[in-house]
């Protein structure tokens, strides 16, 4: 993915634009705040303030604040796993397991990045609980990632495909914390482990 073309994977997004619908106004809104600070610590007053609708507009579009946060999340999945994520991995790649190894390429650029901020789904999993109905989803959509992942270990003809997902996905999840402690290089560390867990499952 182009430099450019990774701008649409930010976690933050621009201000609410005027000319957007209250409906877009209040999700990108959502999705800048939730992204930076969290899901408790947003307030739907805030939401509501800084996106410029009526309390009675953003209800009526999201009936609850859960029901925004599952939205931010859905909408994360379309910006972050697979437009970016996905996308870049591809477009980097001319075979599964080049692509494989490019997640890492796409992670190194993501952690050198100022808006740099983590992985959305992990931060809600851990803010809310494997048993709330956010944590449930945060686990669906980090399911969705190892199916990325699973789908290129079969293209590439990989044995134990699943086995083989869960381990690359341990460590992306364990580079993007590294990252998030300020180790700059944790996706070329993990790219060298990741090469060698090819290896064991050829």
């Amino acid at each position: 993915m182009a430099s450019g073309d990774a701008a649409g994977a930010r976690a933050a997004v621009p201000a609410a634009r005027p000319s957007a619908t209250a409906r877009e106004r209040i999700l990108e809104t959502a999705y800048e705040l939730f992204s930076r600070r969290g899901i408790r610590a947003v307030g739907v007053d805030e939401v509501i303030a800084r996106s410029q609708v009526a309390k009675a507009t953003l209800y009526r579009n999201f009936p609850s604040k859960d029901e925004l946060v599952l939205e931010f999340l859905r909408c994360r999945e379309q910006r972050w796993t697979l437009g970016y994520v996905a996308a870049g991995a591809r477009q980097r790649g001319t075979s599964p397991e080049e692509q494989l190894l490019a997640v890492f390429d796409v992670f190194d650029e993501w952690f050198r990045r100022p808006d740099f901020d983590a992985c959305t789904f992990i931060n809600v999993l851990l803010e809310m609980g494997r048993d709330h109905p956010l944590g449930r989803a945060s686990i669906a959509h980090l399911e969705n990632i190892r199916a990325f992942v699973r789908s290129l270990a079969e293209e590439a003809g990989l044995r134990d495909t699943d086995g083989f997902a869960r381990s690359w996905h341990i460590l992306m999840k364990g580079s993007i914390i590294s990252a998030a402690e300020g180790d700059r290089e944790a996706a070329r560390r993990a790219q060298g482990m990741a090469r060698m867990l090819i290896e064991q499952h050829r």
